[in-house]
Order: structure tokens, then sequence, then C-alpha cells
């Protein structure tokens, strides 16, 4: 019976393995391995110079996990500047987030929603519902029409985050922009009751408006426009609110002044609060405010051509402390030349101490399988299936019936002595292919 197929080493012809070996953990009879053909123990000076090397590799080792975390820093650190994250999510906690006022919100028993597309926002706006576009100027045509739409059907409100002149003329008509703010914080300056019972917010710093439409509210005025305006909708009883400052609604500042009193005022008029945050999906680039080709360069945010550079100038030095000298090809000899039938005894041994029965069974079984399908004139490719090969098998016997398959492709032997039982039918059953 010839062993497994596991690869011997290059430097000996692999011979038969021992099967009592396997079974008993024992060594073939009249063989020692711990005396026969034993190799001259290594000198010295390799010893000494195996050690430096595995000392070196230990240097290696930690300074390539120290560059790596270098590395992933410097990435993180890239990541996280000059930018904001979840900027106006009502679903972040960032300072730049808006989980405080929705969860404010809340205990009003006001639901809300977010939705990332124009059609997710048009179709959930209504009576009982506040519309928020936190980005109106990102919005392409289309989905303008489509808010649009929203705003004169819904009869609900719709409020609009610091709107500019690109999208003034689709969503609000009649309004125009008037400049930025100069004014951080100004005094409410108007009748509407959200306004006066919150006082002094943080609706500057943004833009102002103009309108000459009959009905508008104009509220904190900044160099004589407004802030914020409160329109009427068409005739089914909504309005439309325009502020210049999406400051109020951030969590960094929600607590000052009277912001969180009109933010609530102005989110939390109907049950229902439909947060639009419009996705990349939703821009047209063709009505983009700006007619110019940016390269790719112009679109990479600030902070990452710093650390773009470290991350290349690290990728540099690695590549240069890793990198293969060129030079002669050098052979090295082995320090110990080791025989197949001791590498298949060990391997055997290894098997025993770990009650590797089911490996050492599928080892024996696949080596035999693969030869049988040789002589048998079964391809290699279906050497381990039961349906080609067992009938293959059987046809080339001649004595008494046996269950090919199950010995071939049975279950795991149950104990040692059961391990040894299958290498000997395995045997017989080759052998007697082999001479049929």
């Amino acid at each position: 019976m010839t062993g497994p197929t596991d690869p011997a080493p290059p430097t000996a012809t692999p011979a038969p393995p021992a099967l009592d070996a396997l079974a008993s953990g024992g060594s073939t009879p009249g063989h020692d391995p711990a005396h026969a053909n034993a190799p001259a123990p290594a000198p010295a000076p390799a010893a000494a110079g195996d050690s430096r090397t595995r000392r070196l590799r230990q240097i290696r080792r930690a300074l390539t996990a120290v560059a790596v975390l270098a590395a992933g820093a410097i990435a993180m650190a890239a990541l996280n500047s000059g930018t904001r994250h979840g900027y106006l999510d009502p679903r972040t906690t960032d300072p730049f987030g808006s989980r405080a006022v929705a969860e404010l919100l809340k205990e009003r028993g006001v639901t809300t929603r977010v939705v990332t597309t124009a059609r997710e926002a048009a179709d959930a706006a209504g009576p009982r519902t506040t519309l928020l576009v936190t980005d109106p100027d990102r919005l392409g045509a289309t989905q303008r029409g489509v808010i649009r739409s929203a705003i004169d059907l819904s009869g609900g409100r719709t409020v609009l985050l610091a709107p500019g002149s690109h999208s003034l003329t689709d969503l609000s008509p009649g309004v125009h922009t008037a400049g930025d703010a100069d004014t951080d914080r100004p005094d409410p300056g108007c009748t509407l009751p959200a306004a006066t019972s919150a006082g002094r917010a943080d609706t500057g710093g943004g833009l102002r408006y103009t309108t000459a439409l009959p009905g508008a509210t104009a509220c904190y005025p900044s160099g004589g426009d407004p802030t914020l305006l409160v329109l009427p909708t068409g005739p089914t009883g909504g309005d439309t609110v325009l502020l210049g400052s999406e400051t109020i609604l951030l969590n960094e500042s929600l607590a000052d002044e009277g912001n969180a009193s009109l933010a609530l005022q102005l989110l939390g008029s109907r049950p229902d609060l439909v947060w639009y945050l419009p996705s990349l999906a939703d821009s047209d680039p063709d009505t983009a405010p700006s007619g110019e080709d940016k390269s790719l360069l112009d679109l990479v945010p600030a902070g990452w051509s710093w650390a773009l550079l470290q991350l290349f100038v690290a990728a540099a030095l690695a590549a240069l402390w890793r990198a293969r000298r060129l030079g002669p090809l050098v052979t090295e000899k082995l320090p110990v030349a080791i025989r197949a039938s001791e590498a298949t005894e060990g391997r055997a041994r290894l098997y025993r101490k770990a009650d590797a029965r089911d490996r050492a069974a599928t080892v024996l079984r696949a080596a035999t399988r693969e030869r049988l399908a040789a002589l048998v004139g079964v391809p290699h490719t279906q050497a381990h299936d039961p349906a080609a090969l067992a009938p293959a098998v059987s046809a080339r016997l001649t004595g008494e019936p046996r269950d090919v398959a199950a010995l071939l492709f049975g279950t795991t032997p149950s104990d040692d002595a059961a391990l040894v039982a299958l290498a000997d039918h395995l045997d017989a059953l080759e052998r007697e292919v082999r001479t049929s």
C-alpha cells in the first residue's frame, strides 16, 4: 500500500508510509528514527547566524506594524479633515448634524422621516406634513419641478434652507436674493408668532431675500432685508418658509439664543416632518450654477492633498526598504536532508497525536482514488466522483461483490484499528485492480 499524496522533500525519493506507525505511533520494525541516518549537528556559527536572522525578522515585523499603524492614522486624519460628516442629518450627533432638533420634535409628537430623492419627498408631502429641503441649490431642473408641484398641491408647509438664485426661480418665483447677511443674530422685527416668541436667533450669516409678493411675512432683517420669509402657497392653504441660514438646526448651535424655539415652531407645526437630504442622484450637472468643467484635483476635498502626499512618501519609503537588491543568484545548502519515509512517519505520528483519523482516512482514500482512476481509465477530473469511479472499479473486480463506493467514499473510521483495516482494504482493492 503506497502512502498518501502529500509531497515529500525534493532531496529524497518518496517511500511507502508505515501504516503501523499511523495506528500505534511507533517506529517501523528495525528502524529507529532517533539514531538511523541521524544528521550531524549544525555548527555553532550557523546557529548564531540563525539567531541574528530571527532578530532581524522580528525587528522588520515591528517596523512594518508601526508603518501600517502610521498609514492608518494618516488615512483616518485625511478622511476626517475638511469634511462635515452627516451635515444637517437628523440621525447624526456630530456638531454639524441635526439629531438634537429631531429628538426635541419627537418629544413633542412630531415624526421625522428622512428621504434622499425628490420623488420620495413629493410622495410624502401632504396637508399634515412639513417638508424640509436642506440643500435646494443641489437639485436639478427635474427635481426642482417635482418639489414645486409638491409645494403647490400638498397644502402643508415647505421649508427651504438657504435657497440661492439658482433654485429660487423654480421653487419660489418672485423672491430674489439680496446678498449675504451682515448680522449673525438679528432681532425678529416682525409679528410672526414663531419669531416673536423665539426672539433673537442665528438666522444671519447666510442669505437675505427681497420680494414684492402679497401676503409675505418678512422677519429677522439684516441691512433692511429679511433673512426669513414666510409665503402663502396657492389656494391649498399651505405656506413656504425661506430661511437664509441653516445654523439654527445644527447640534452645536441649537441651544444658542432662540434657535431651538424658532426651529421647533418652524418644523413642528405639523405632526409629520419629511427631512429631505438631496443625494448626488438628484443633482443635474447640466444646470449647475457654474458652467466650468472641474478637473479631478478640483474635486478633491481640502486637506486631502497633504494626506495623499504623505501616503505617497510612505509608500515610496516602504518600497525602498523592502525592495530586493539585484545580483547573482546564490545557492543555499540545506542543513538537513530528511528521508521521505521519516517525513511520512512524522506526519503519521502527528495525525495520531491529534486523533485526526478523519484527515488520515481522507488522505488515504483520495490517494487511492487517484491511482485507481488512472488504472481503470477514468479522467483525473472525475477521480473523486462516486458515480464515475465506483462502477469502473467494480467492473475490474472478479471476486465476491464488494461495496466499492463505501470503501472509497465511506465514513470516518471510529478508532485506530478501523483506520488500519481501512488501509488494508484499500491496499487489497488497488492490488486486485492492478492484477486484473
